[in-house]
Formats: C-alpha cells, sequence, structure tokens
C-alpha cells in the first residue's frame, strides 16, 4: 500500500486544517509514493521509538508529537532531530505527525469517556465546534482526593498531582490531555470543580485552587498514551491489509 493511501485515511478521519496555527502536522519526512505494509505507532519519535520501527520493519512511523516543530536550518547529525531523520531516511521509513488535529477530534472525546463525563462540552474551540479539551459531569459526586484515584485508575497511572483540598466534593470536571496551562482559564470560567490535564505548574495550581478549582496533574504523557491504542484500533478497522507495531505504554521518567 502507497504511504500516501495511508495518510489519505488518517486524513479523512482527521483534517489537518483542525490543528492549531502554531502546530506542525502531516508528513514530516520520506516519499509518499513509498509501498508501505507495517506502521509503527508512538507517542514521541524516540530514540528507542525509531530503533523499535526499525527493528520491525515499518515503512511509516506515526507519532502524536510532531519531533519537527521549528524551522530546520539544516539536517545534519550534530543534533538529536537531524541525526533521527536521517537514521529514519536511511532505513527507509516515512515520518507523519497528528498532533492538535487529533487532540481536536479525537483525544477529547476519547478522554471524556474514559472518565464518563455526561453532558459534554468543547472547553476551547478551535473550528466549526470542535476544539480542545472536554467538560461534563463525572459519573458521581466524589472527593477530590477520590477523583485523584479515579484518574489513576482510569489511565492506568503510578501517581498523580493534585492541588486543592482532598475533601472537597467534585461534580464537574474539565479534561484536557497534554499540557494544559493554558485550559485553567477557561475551565475555571466554565465552572467546573477540576481540572484533569498534564504540566501543570506551580503557579497556575496554587491560583487555581485559590479560586476555588481543583487541578488534578496526570502528566503530559499520563492521559495522552490512550493516543497509541486508538490509531491502532482505526488503522486495523480502515486498512485491516496492514501490520501494525506499537510502542509499549510507559512513563518516559520515573518518581523516587
Amino acid at each position: 500500500m502507497k504511504c500516501q493511501e495511508i495518510i489519505e485515511r488518517i486524513e479523512k478521519r482527521f483534517p489537518r486544517e483542525y490543528a492549531c496555527s502554531w502546530d506542525n502536522v502531516g508528513l514530516l519526512a520520506g516519499d509518499r509514493r513509498q509501498e508501505v505494509d507495517t506502521v509503527y505507532i508512538a507517542l514521541d519519535a524516540t530514540d528507542e521509538v525509531i530503533e523499535a520501527a526499525v527493528s520491525s520493519g515499518a515503512g511509516l512511523l506515526l507519532t502524536h508529537h510532531p519531533m519537527i516543530f521549528g524551522g530546520l536550518k539544516a539536517v545534519t547529525t550534530d543534533d538529536y532531530a537531524g541525526e533521527r531523520l536521517i537514521r529514519l531516511i536511511k532505513n527507509g521509513i516515512s515520518y507523519y505527525a497528528m498532533h492538535t488535529n487529533y487532540d481536536v477530534l479525537g483525544m477529547a472525546d476519547l478522554a471524556a469517556g474514559m472518565l464518563e463525563l455526561t453532558e459534554t462540552a468543547v472547553l476551547e474551540e478551535v473550528l466549526d465546534g470542535e476544539g480542545i479539551g472536554r467538560t461534563g459531569r463525572l459519573p458521581k459526586t466524589m472527593t477530590l482526593e477520590e477523583c485523584g484515584q479515579f484518574v489513576k485508575e482510569r489511565f492506568s497511572l503510578p501517581n498523580v498531582k493534585i492541588f486543592g483540598d482532598l475533601n472537597k466534593m467534585v461534580t464537574t470536571a474539565a479534561i484536557s490531555p497534554g499540557s494544559g496551562k493554558s485550559m485553567a482559564r477557561p475551565a475555571l470560567e466554565a465552572g467546573m470543580d477540576v481540572l484533569i490535564s498534564g504540566d501543570i505548574d506551580h503557579h497556575t495550581g496554587i491560583d487555581m485552587a485559590d479560586c476555588g478549582m481543583a487541578v488534578i496533574d496526570a502528566g503530559h504523557y499520563g492521559i495522552e498514551h490512550i493516543y497509541i491504542e486508538d490509531m491502532k484500533k482505526f488503522l486495523e478497522k480502515e486498512l485491516p491489509s496492514l501490520k501494525i507495531c506499537t510502542a509499549p505504554v510507559r512513563q518516559p521518567f520515573q518518581v523516587i
């Protein structure tokens, strides 16, 4: 199957125009005419992921986070991005990233569904009523501590960080997978009891708690790893002739 055929199927479901203006999505390296029979899916194009893609015989590496964000003035082994791109190209692997377009059209609803949120709405619109994050009602009223445990269980996490009174009762929640600092104010203005996201800095956390909205930081990877299995299922359904390999779900850091 041509690489372009796979891209067309992906972009039919997750059009690139739904990505945020600052993002960099699409085919970032490789040949659209290339024949592909194996796809490797991961959250990030790390050294380990690229080695696994090579070992699996993949013709296409599909990631959520783009390895290339800013403009590259050179592609050499002098920096990590250039070295990784050269390894991909040398091994005949095309590279495609789907980031905020997937956040808008896939990740937000998927994450909200895992938390069993009802009466959901878009947290921040991007295009045509679709957008980043979701607000909704939790399956039941619970304490903030219980909510933290619930998030841990649903996303299979070893830990979460919580800003706010653990005994506070929460009924409504906003979820914004990935880096959620910019979603704090919209969630507060939407009247949510708690924001569930990642990469929440100290000042945002304590400020939101002081404003009456708790924050559960489940980590950037902690929520977004659901992309891997979701895209695996999507490609297996849409293109059953392809062999789909995936990176193992593993936290990229350790807490000791």
